[in-house]
C-alpha cells in the first residue's frame, strides 16, 4: 500500500513549531511521525527532517537543556526523523526605551535561533533536485520560506502545515495546499512516558 501512495519528506521548523503550537500546551512529548502520519494519511512519510538549535539554561528555566536533551534523545528512536541543527547566537544591541522623553536608549542582550529556516531551506531544495520526494511538506508559517516554496513548486506539489492560528499570505500563495495543526493532532501524537533506545530507558520530563 505504502508503494502506492507519494513519498513525502516532512520539513519541520522546530521553534516555529513549537511557539505556534505547543508552547503553553501539555503536548510536547510529541511523536513526529505520528503527527506526520495524523495529518498525512494519504501519503508515505519516508522522511521527516526536525530543524532546531541546542538551548542553554538561564536562572529562570535552568532545566530547559535537560528537557530538550530529552525529547532529542526520543525524535532520535524514530528511524524517519534527522535532526539538523542551527545555533544560539547572543549579542548586546541597543534599544530605544518605551516612552522615553527625552529619548533614552539602553543595550540589550539578544539572543536569536539562527540557521534553521536557511537549512531548511537548503535541504528543501536540495532534495528535491536529488528526486529524495514526490511531495515535500513543511511546518511552518515563516514567511521567510516564501521562495524555496515558489522555487519547488514549480516542480513539485509542496504542501504547508501551520502550528499558528493565522496562516501567512505569503505561503499561501504559492502551497499545494495549506492544513492547521489542531488539538487533537496533538493529543493523538504523544509519546509514550518511557521511552527505551540502545542506552536504556528514559522517561518524560516531569515538569515541561
Amino acid at each position: 500500500m505504502a508503494d502506492t501512495l507519494p513519498r513525502t519528506f516532512v520539513y519541520v521548523d522546530g521553534f516555529n513549531f513549537y511557539y505556534g503550537a505547543l508552547r503553553r500546551t501539555n503536548y510536547k512529548w510529541l511523536d513526529l511521525a505520528k503527527l506526520c502520519r495524523a495529518l498525512l494519511p494519504h501519503d508515505n512519510v519516508a522522511g521527516i527532517k526536525y530543524f532546531t538549535a541546542k538551548v542553554s539554561g538561564d536562572p529562570r528555566n535552568p532545566e530547559s537543556p535537560i528537557r530538550q536533551q530529552l525529547y532529542l534523545r526520543a525524535l532520535s528512536t524514530l528511524p524517519q526523523v534527522s535532526i539538523v541543527y542551527g545555533q544560539f547566537l547572543t549579542h548586546s544591541v541597543p534599544m530605544l526605551v518605551s516612552n522615553s522623553n527625552p529619548r533614552k536608549w539602553v543595550k540589550v542582550d539578544k539572543t536569536e535561533e539562527k540557521g534553521s529556516d536557511v537549512n531548511l531551506a537548503t535541504y528543501l531544495l536540495h532534495d528535491g533536485f536529488m528526486k529524495l520526494y514526490d511531495v515535500a511538506v513543511i511546518i511552518s508559517n515563516d514567511s521567510d520560506l516564501r521562495e524555496p516554496v515558489k522555487i519547488v513548486r514549480q516542480v513539485l506539489p509542496v504542501g504547508i502545515i501551520n502550528p499558528h492560528q493565522r496562516h501567512s499570505k505569503e505561503l499561501q500563495e504559492f502551497a499545494t495546499f495549506v492544513k492547521r495543526i489542531r488539538e487533537r493532532h496533538l493529543v493523538s501524537s504523544q509519546f509514550p512516558d518511557t521511552v527505551t533506545d540502545d542506552r536504556g530507558s528514559f522517561h518524560k520530563p516531569a515538569r515541561w
